[in-house]
């Protein structure tokens, strides 16, 4: 890898299933790969609502922060993704507990998310 690119892995959060990593940080600026819902201690997906998957995502995206040496305060930009807009309102509540600096923010409802969860979250900050 190049030496300019710093790999950021924590096992604090779900591991990589694929050919890709937690996060990287280029240029002093965090680009993370999407959160799921994974609990990375039980490995298994935590909860079946909207509320309880997107508190999971939420932490798992907390530790990479951390591990990265940042916080939510400096994200500059999110994109997330909902299986449904009908939880849109469902998933804001839990989202604007965490980016309170309200970062920059595309969301999208897909088709199918990993492991037929209801939301993903990547996040790109300042570190």
């Amino acid at each position: 890898m190049n030496e300019s690119l710093l790999k950021v892995s924590t096992e604090k959060a779900p591991a990589a299933i694929g050919p890709y990593s937690q996060a990287v940080i280029a240029g002093g600026v965090l680009y993370t790969s999407g959160q799921i819902p994974v609990n990375p201690e039980t490995n298994a997906i935590a909860g079946d609502t909207i509320e309880e998957q997107a508190e999971q995502v939420m932490k798992n995206l907390g530790a990479v922060l951390t591990e990265a040496g940042t916080t939510f305060e400096k994200v500059v930009k999110t994109t997330c993704f909902i299986a449904d807009m009908g939880d849109f309102a469902k998933f804001n509540e839990i989202y604007a507990k965490y980016f309170t600096e309200k970062p920059a923010r595309s969301c999208v409802a897909v088709k199918t998310l990993p492991k037929n969860v209801l939301c993903e979250v990547e996040v790109i900050a300042v570190v």
